[in-house]
């Protein structure tokens, strides 16, 4: 029997903070005020709440209602629902397995910045220093057989440290950390915003996201750049959610936690986009190099633009480094627990593997995996997984989701257990959302992103994709095909 049954969230409060810390990723950091400044500034917030409504409160509740009312892991919820949907759930728990393998990665080399930021070892370039000293990268194929140090260290010790705090009980583990760390994260995010404030140029620089581009509005680009940021700072289709509301107890509040859990991601990216708009303000003011280069998407605003920021900040560069490079690695790492408890509960209630022993098999293959991302070339099949998985993958299991959810379960069943004990109620509108808008929304957006994807990869991205592919397709139907050692696991038990 699986231990996970016996299992509970502790308090509302360790759930809440587990919930946004998986919510609260390191790409929010940089990610928001990129897509923020793009897509008309200051008007981007109507699409952005409207996304947020429309696709994440209402794919959230989803999630709860689904992992709340069935208190299994998503292979044995789709199993139970129909035994066709089982390589589903593992296509979804595979895809969120290879995104952890290279999230951490990334968390590795800000692990690496905590550490130069005490000293700015970076120089006085730090673009080249990113490139050639820290990843050594090279597109060169014969870079997949040159590993860096440096990175490999640090992506194993990241690997270490969730090991360490996934493998406890759920509450010694995943609760105390997350208890520990976002209150941690938001006093040293309210730190670096009211520190921001006080720069010279610091105006310029907020000035630029509360400043409207109406003309954005009509633009279906920006709304679906709304709708993207939605399901990357919630992760949205992980199965996080669902995971994670298996373990509440009876008489929860479903609808007021979503509620909650959403507002409190976009109240930190929106807070956090003013302190870093307002840096780059004083950086605009100080150096004139123009907002267009300066606000930069991906990696770059962390490793680069920042870099470039603290040099500029004299003294204070040296205190305001670490704390936000603690920022992103404090975000990193309850993101990354949160992603890999998906396949842990999933693999140890199938299988009847003790948590420990599970979580010590995953993380040990995961660090295999990741090892390819530490290697001279490992920042150009990095960039190629997360085009893929991001673009293709992750929207394609949220389709599937809504579909599954909304028409093939009963989805009335789902709206009487978020209203039973939620004071915040739902009903028709929302079952019009999940079975009509909210998969137009994501076909829409899926055929974009494969369009994107595929248009603008090279070779080596393409065979990538390719592998990655095939992979997607042959490994879902073989955990289907393996047999459960738990005794209860083909057993219908839910209503």
């Amino acid at each position: 029997m699986s231990e996970k049954k016996t299992v509970e969230w502790n308090s509302t409060f360790a759930f809440m903070m587990a919930m946004i810390g998986s919510a609260v990723g390191l790409g929010n950091i940089w990610r928001f005020p990129n897509v923020l400044y793009a897509n008309g500034g200051g008007s981007f917030m109507i699409p952005y709440i409207v996304s947020l409504f429309l696709l994440g409160i209402s794919f959230v509740l989803v999630e709860y209602a689904v992992g709340y009312r069935f208190k299994k892991s998503v292979g044995k919820i789709l199993f139970e629902i129909s035994k066709k949907l089982e390589p589903i759930a593992w296509f979804i728990v595979l895809v969120v397995f290879l995104i952890t393998t290279y999230y951490v990665c990334v968390v590795g080399w800000d692990l690496i910045y905590v550490v130069l930021s005490f000293t700015k070892a970076w120089g006085a370039d730090p673009n080249m220093f990113f490139s050639s000293n820290v990843l050594q990268a090279t597109d060169a194929l014969s870079g997949f057989f040159q590993i860096v140090p440096m990175v490999l260290a640090s992506v194993f010790a990241v690997w270490l440290i969730i090991w360490l705090i996934v493998k406890r009980d759920l509450n010694d583990g995943i609760g105390n950390v997350s208890k520990i760390l976002m209150p941690l994260l938001c006093l040293i995010v309210v730190f670096i915003v009211i520190f921001s404030l006080t720069l010279p140029g610091a105006s310029v620089g907020y000035t630029q996201i509360f400043t409207p581009d109406w003309g954005a509005l009509t633009n279906l680009d920006v709304w679906l750049a709304a709708f993207g940021q939605i399901v990357f700072s919630l992760s949205l289709g992980m199965a996080i959610a669902m995971t994670y509301a298996s373990y509440l107890p009876d008489k929860s509040k479903l609808v007021d936690s979503a509620v909650t859990v959403a507002f409190s991601n976009s109240i930190f990216e929106v807070f956090n986009s003013i302190g870093i708009f307002s840096i780059l303000g004083f950086m605009f003011v100080s150096t004139g190099i123009p907002f267009d280069e300066l606000v930069t998407s991906g990696t770059g605003l962390a490793f680069v633009v920042f870099p470039q920021v603290l040099n500029t900040l004299g003294p204070m560069g040296y205190v305001i480094g670490p704390l936000f490079f603690l920022c992103i690695l404090f975000a990193g790492i309850t993101s990354a627990i949160a992603l890999l408890e998906v396949a842990t509960y999933a693999i140890s209630e199938k299988f009847d593997i003790e948590r420990k022993k599970t979580v010590t098999m995953i993380c040990v293959l995961g660090f295999i995996i990741s090892i390819i991302f530490t290697t001279s070339l490992g920042s150009t099949i990095l960039s190629a997984f997360d085009a893929f998985l991001n673009n293709f993958a992750l929207l394609l299991g949220i389709l599937i989701e809504c579909i599954i959810f909304g028409w093939i379960y009963d989805f009335d069943k789902l709206i009487s257990t978020l209203n039973k004990d939620s004071r915040i109620k739902v009903g028709k509108l929302w079952k019009i959302v999940i079975k009509f808008i909210l998969p137009l929304c994501i076909a829409v957006l899926w055929i974009q992103g494969v369009y994107t994807t595929i248009t603008t990869a090279d070779q080596l991205s393409l065979f990538i994709m390719g592998i990655l592919t095939v992979i997607l397709i042959v490994l879902p139907i073989v955990f289907t095909k393996l047999p459960a050692k738990n005794e209860d696991y083909y057993k219908i038990t839910s209503e």
